[in-house]
């Protein structure tokens, strides 16, 4: 998949789109979310960046807002020119992955205990944001205002995180019993309730998410990953963005790559990993993706995310610990599921 030349050359080149003050944006010039700040720090820790993945996080430390959340958008990684003062759940969320992360590549429980309050304040403003149904609200509006709906891959992403969150508690000795009840009721929906989510099924990643953060597993997760392998899945390219456009995208790419490795088909990962070198540029970092229909580069831009989803795939084929333990997530808790709204299976 790569030579480990070649993926000291990909965090070599993270690392080089990061910050003095430690944000790590798309690319420099380009904005900085959270979510995709953490995905590089997390790529620079498994590659052992530690210092500078400590720094990306020291960074969402200093710059969380009163109420636990981040914006969701900030120029070129500058906390003080925030391009969207919305506020994404998911985004918001994706702290507690990431410390976990760091901790377990680590063993730094300093760091751990230092970022204990980041993470609990994170995870109290996203569940404020818990539908009865247990699905999460998918943002906060600038003006306070909760969105009416919430989103399958978003959701996803914040159950890995509510059990990397429980993780911490755990070794905290700090039980959450409000986190376990929602972390239940969240898992229940997604694996029982699609309609409590918005459509956007044309979206590969509408598709594996629920896979490769942790919500299904086993024989049913590769059950779900062969339904729609044929519509976005382009042999020897990658994975499409949307079903019905002619764009494979890296990331998505990357990131179906992990799905498949923590479904137990590390065979077809490492072939989705191998097919998107072609994405790949001198410089280590990946392009975003390739109209095939037009056999062109679109759009021209490197991201920070990109190389760092495809290092976190490598990671986990290679049994790069703290990876295997965060998107593996055979030693996270699961909360506390009732099903009482289901008849019995």
């Amino acid at each position: 998949m790569l030579t480990a030349g070649q993926a000291a050359r990909t965090a070599a080149a993270i690392a080089g789109l990061q910050r003095a003050d430690g944000a790590i944006p798309w690319f420099r010039g380009h904005h900085l979310d959270p979510w995709d700040h953490i995905e590089a720090a997390m790529a620079l820790d498994a590659a052992g960046e530690h210092g500078r993945a400590a720094a990306a996080y020291d960074w969402l430390a200093r710059h969380q807002l009163p109420d636990g959340s981040w914006y969701a958008g900030y120029a070129d990684g500058d906390a003080a020119r925030p391009t969207d003062r919305g506020k994404e759940t998911n985004f918001c969320a994706y702290v507690a992955v990431g410390v976990l992360h760091h901790y377990l590549a680590t063993g730094d429980e300093e760091f751990r205990d230092r970022m204990w309050p980041v993470v609990y304040a994170a995870v109290e403003f996203v569940l404020a944001l818990q539908h009865p149904g247990g699905a999460i609200g998918w943002r906060r509006d600038a003006d306070g205002t909760p969105a009416a709906g919430a989103l399958l891959t978003g959701c996803s992403s914040i159950h890995q995180a509510l059990r990397c969150a429980l993780a911490l508690a755990e070794r905290r000795e700090d039980p959450q019993p409000d986190w376990e009840l929602a972390t239940g009721r969240l898992g229940h929906a997604l694996r029982h309730h699609p309609g409590h989510f918005l459509d956007k099924s044309a979206y590969s990643m509408d598709w594996y998410y629920p896979v490769l953060a942790g919500a299904l597993r086993g024989p049913r997760a590769l059950a779900h990953l062969d339904a729609r392998w044929a519509e976005f899945v382009v042999d020897g390219l990658g994975v499409r963005c949307v079903s019905t456009n002619p764009w494979v995208t890296g990331g998505e790419s990357a990131e179906l790559a992990l799905a498949l490795w923590a479904a137990g088909d590390s065979e077809r990962a490492a072939r989705v990993l191998r097919w998107i070198g072609h994405l790949r540029a001198p410089d280590g970092l990946y392009w975003t993706g390739y109209v095939y229909a037009d056999r062109t580069i679109w759009p021209r831009e490197r991201t920070a995310w990109t190389a760092g989803s495809v290092l976190l795939a490598v990671a986990a084929l290679t049994g790069e610990p703290a990876t295997e333990a965060v998107f593996g997530g055979a030693g996270l808790p699961r909360g506390l599921e009732s099903g009482e709204c289901c008849e019995p299976a």
